[in-house]
């Protein structure tokens, strides 16, 4: 009985320390703060619109919606200002940004400079624009848009994909990025 009961103490004195739930505030950065410790990859949409680049960034960005046909989803604050000028481009290039494009990020979600300059880009005869160097390129379609509080729900159609597989991902996460590396 004496191993039983050291590990029943043992499991005592290593148990976390007890959580309890708190209302979510109507303050959004309450739950941004929350929601900021999932850790997430962060996706380049971009465009060539009438002419000129057009992109976002999105940590919201989510694959395997759908497999058949290959769909994917993001949402975009109702706020925006670039999304309803991409959202009536005919194709959108996703780019799952690299373990370099830090500053590529800041750059694209900045509302003050020039989002692409000196940004190396690759575009199709369709318009989707992709960033150079991303861990994978998605060509899409919107296909519809949902609201969702202070956001809409956007999803779309797969139609072309690039991989790099020696590529690592950019991570967000605690409103910091973070480099994945040693993965097999």
């Amino acid at each position: 009985m004496s191993f039983v009961s050291d590990l029943v103490e043992h499991a005592a004195q290593t148990a976390p320390p007890s959580r309890s739930l708190t209302a979510v505030s109507d303050e959004p950065a309450h739950v941004r703060g929350a929601f900021g410790r999932f850790p997430s990859g962060v996706a380049a949409i971009c465009a060539v619109v009438d002419g000129s680049p057009v992109g976002m960034v999105a940590s919201s960005f989510s694959v395997g919606v759908s497999y058949s046909p290959a769909m994917v989803m993001f949402s975009v604050q109702n706020a925006s200002t670039t999304w309803p000028v991409l959202e009536g481009a005919g194709r959108l290039g996703v780019s799952i940004l690299g373990g370099d494009h830090a500053d590529a990020c800041l750059q694209l979600a900045s509302r003050s400079r020039d989002r692409f300059a000196g940004l190396s880009t690759t575009a199709t005869d369709a318009g989707a624009l992709f960033v150079d160097g991303s861990t994978m390129w998605l060509d899409c379609e919107v296909l519809s848009t949902t609201p969702a509080g202070d956001h809409r729900i956007v999803v779309m159609q797969v139609h072309g994909l690039s991989v790099d597989h020696d590529a690592h991902p950019l991570v967000y996460q605690q409103q910091r990025f973070h480099r994945l590396s040693g993965l097999g």
